[in-house]
């Protein structure tokens, strides 16, 4: 079966060897996205960070650790997406082998590196103190890679459930001179994959340009929603924070999401630019905080949850979109339907 896994399908090969027999069942030829829409080409340019969230992530069902790595930096780039954040989940450092390099091989390729704790664990299910221990083995681990940037993404986008730890852990991370990393942009990019590893394993072929073209209309309806609120909450577009992770997904098709941002108006700036933005220096008063810092500002100021929630962020709207498309076999319930 021709496998092709990029347009230059000769390139990277060494990393899928491993993995030969589940890419067979993917049915993925190469070819270009269709032309997108430029009626905004007028518009004001509008400026996005890209951030990863874990890295380093083990092996995948289509990539290695490290040929995600290779790819991820090679599509950031061809496509100028420089500075973008790495939030490094320090124990998988330690887990899985390698994963030394590829934070180095992230750095040395202009990228920034961030704290995302060392486990991942959920504030909401934590005490304040064994939750700042963590990110203290996380900020050790991390000291011995040079220019550590100094911020800290919650995981699960989880500040706290309680307006006490909420204020116990901000005060705790500026003792530690760390930033909240928020984001703007909320996504489920994570569950995107789980859904592509659901069907490999169910040996489904899946159609390449199929699912580029799923991954990023999904990915840009998200950025596009909450750009809107942003607009009717602040009066402006804001530089906008991405939440992606380092899973295949982004490494085979964060290049098609940066064209087609770019398509629509939008700028590929440095994380660190983006927290140089003012709404980086509110602490919105509200414990509604992991749909990221546009929601919550929102909320703030009345905005009601449900109109704070991108349709995208649903497990059930996505498995719909995969079975339309053809990427999931149809389910009794969706031929019912």
């Amino acid at each position: 079966m021709f496998i092709a896994l990029r347009r230059t399908p000769t390139r990277s090969t060494t990393g899928f060897l491993p993995l030969i027999t589940i890419l067979g069942m993917l049915s993925i030829l190469p070819g270009q996205l269709p032309a997108k829409d430029l009626s905004q080409a007028d518009a004001p340019r509008r400026q996005i960070a890209l951030s990863f969230d874990d890295a380093p992530r083990g092996h995948g069902q289509l990539l290695s650790g490290r040929a995600r790595t290779a790819k991820l930096i090679e599509a950031l780039k061809r496509t100028g997406g420089r500075g973008a954040g790495f939030f490094v989940l320090t124990e998988n450092v330690e887990i899985f082998g390698g994963g030394r390099a590829r934070i180095e091989a992230y750095q040395a390729a202009g990228h920034v590196l961030a704290n995302h704790t060392h486990s991942h664990p959920s504030l909401h299910r934590t005490e304040v103190d064994r939750f700042l221990e963590d990110v203290d083995r996380a900020s050790g681990i991390l000291s011995r890679f040079d220019g550590t940037a100094d911020l800290f993404r919650f995981p699960f986008l989880h500040e706290g459930d309680t307006h006490e730890k909420l204020i116990a852990v901000r005060n705790g991370l500026a003792e530690r001179g760390l930033r909240n990393a928020y984001v703007t942009v909320d996504t489920y990019d994570w569950y995107l994959q789980a859904l592509v590893d659901e069907a490999i394993q169910a040996g489904h072929r899946l159609d390449r340009n199929t699912l580029c073209q799923v991954y990023v209309d999904t990915l840009v309806e998200s950025v596009e929603f909450y750009d809107s609120i942003a607009h009717d909450v602040l009066g402006r577009s804001p530089r906008h924070v991405l939440l992606l992770h380092e899973n295949d997904l982004a490494a085979l098709f964060v290049d098609d999401l940066v064209i087609r941002l770019r398509e629509l108006g939008w700028d590929i700036i440095p994380i660190t630019d983006a927290y140089e933005d003012a709404i980086a220096r509110s602490a919105p008063n509200t414990l509604f905080n992991n749909q990221g810092r546009v929601a919550a500002v929102a909320h703030a100021m009345g905005a009601a949850p449900k109109d704070l929630v991108h349709p995208s962020e649903d497990e059930r709207y996505l498995r719909a979109v995969f079975e339309r498309h053809g990427l999931l076999p149809l389910t009794e319930r969706a031929v019912s339907e």
